[in-house]
């Protein structure tokens, strides 16, 4: 498979968890502007957290070797299985406010695992401006999509898409731990 495609095909795992979370946030009624302006700041964020896993990555991978793919390996199966264990929890999520600060915190809580996804680019050595570009791009578009879709069909689809979110990057986790 090609580097590209992995890219794409990662990009899109972790798109996944933002559509999921931006269908419940669809509910809210939000106007086109709100709508473009959470897309785009997702997506914003699913770059500049990339971006800072990947340099911690590239300077992991230059002390620790073939460790450090193993971490990197070992990180995409723990967010794959995180992923999964929340589309399954009972908990209630309190949205924040999709305006400021809380618009923000919204976005980082999101692409958190974008960090570790970066770590585990960096580690293994992935072109970094392709990289981080496919992750925001594909996350923005995602996150449009939920938003558009949410206030229509979010009781059909919202676990499916944090599913195979998680179910991709777990694949992606054994492939690097377990070259066959």
């Amino acid at each position: 498979m090609s580097e590209l495609v992995t890219i794409l095909i990662m990009a899109g795992a972790l798109g996944m968890d933002a559509f999921s979370v931006t269908l419940g946030m669809g509910m809210l009624g939000l106007r086109g502007q709100q709508i473009f302006r959470i897309g785009l700041t997702i997506g914003l964020f699913h770059v500049a957290m990339p971006l800072l896993g990947m340099a911690c990555g590239k300077w992991l991978s230059l002390y620790f070797d073939m460790v450090a793919i193993y971490i990197g390996g070992g990180l995409l199966l723990l967010i794959g299985l995180q992923m999964i264990l929340s589309a399954f929890s009972t908990e209630e999520h309190s949205f924040l406010k999709p305006v400021g600060w809380g618009l923000a915190a919204f976005a980082i809580s999101v692409s958190l695992d974008s960090f570790s996804a970066g770590l585990s680019f960096g580690i293994l050595g992935a072109k970094t401006m392709v990289t981080v570009f496919l992750i925001g791009l594909v996350s923005m578009l995602l996150s449009w999509a939920g938003l558009l879709i949410g206030s229509r069909f979010h009781q059909y689809i919202g676990i499916y898409g944090e599913l195979l979110g998680g179910s991709i990057l777990i694949g992606f986790g054994i492939k690097i731990m377990l070259p066959l």
